[in-house]
């Protein structure tokens, strides 16, 4: 069953957190967009928006994609889009910080999963996919509250005296790399892009598929990209101390 509430969103998410262990790939995900949920959506709650209705609307269709992954990994792997495939694939590898793990999520997401939430979400509330409608004024002011919500969740990822040291030596590994590769601010504009494409093909069947097929794979590339092993000694301290 498809969630229909934000309150139903978080909860889900909560239960897949609650259904692993810390450490897992999947988990890590869901602890920072439950984070990021939590986050916008009280910082939304204290702005005027156009449609209102459009943006709640769109951030249950766009978790629903993330439940559909996450059950289709369970119950018949082969399902598992291929943009989700490294995340799922990789989820137990130790040599894989928490924050890749949240990247590559959120590439698999954003990047695959937003498009066809978008598009979704214009055709059930009749709404048109244009870049000159109130929808994306809306979704254009959501990312400075992205950007300030996934900073903080970030820097949750690697506490304290020992994550600031862990941030200076990456400069040895490839961390930096990894984190320079994502910014949230791009890849929802592409997702925009990407969702008018959706939209004019809509009615193009085989075209329309093919094209969701090949942005998974490019997508999917990415993801294995972000999970590149780049795991430090000190950050693998810094994360021991912090649940002691």
């Amino acid at each position: 069953m498809a969630a229909t509430t934000l309150p139903e969103v978080i909860a889900r998410m909560r239960a897949i957190e609650a259904a692993g262990r810390p450490s897992d790939g999947v988990v890590c995900f869901s602890r920072l967009y439950r984070q990021v949920t939590e986050g916008v959506n009280a910082r939304l709650a204290a702005r005027t928006f156009a449609d209102p209705q459009f943006l709640e609307r769109l951030d249950i269709v766009f978790a629903n994609l993330f439940f559909d992954a996450v059950a289709a990994n369970k119950h018949d792997p082969a399902r598992t889009p291929a943009a989700w495939a490294p995340l799922f694939a990789a989820r137990s590898n130790r040599g894989i910080a928490p924050l890749q793990f949240a990247l590559a999520g959120m590439n698999a997401h954003i990047n695959r999963d937003l498009p066809v939430a978008l598009v979704t979400t214009c055709e059930e509330l009749a709404r048109e996919l244009r870049g000159d409608s109130p929808e994306h004024s809306d979704y254009l002011l959501v990312n400075g509250l992205l950007e300030q919500v996934e900073a903080q969740v970030k820097a949750s990822y690697l506490p304290g005296p020992l994550g600031f040291l862990d941030r200076i030596v990456h400069r040895f590994d490839r961390i930096d790399d990894v984190v320079a590769m994502w910014n949230v601010r791009r890849a929802r504009d592409a997702a925009w892009t990407n969702a008018e494409t959706l939209w004019a093909l809509r009615n193009r069947g085989p075209l329309r598929t093919e094209f969701m097929e090949t942005l998974d794979r490019m997508v999917g590339f990415a993801g294995r990209g972000l999970l590149v092993p780049t795991y430090t000694r000190f950050g693998k301290l810094a994360r021991r101390l912090d649940r002691a």
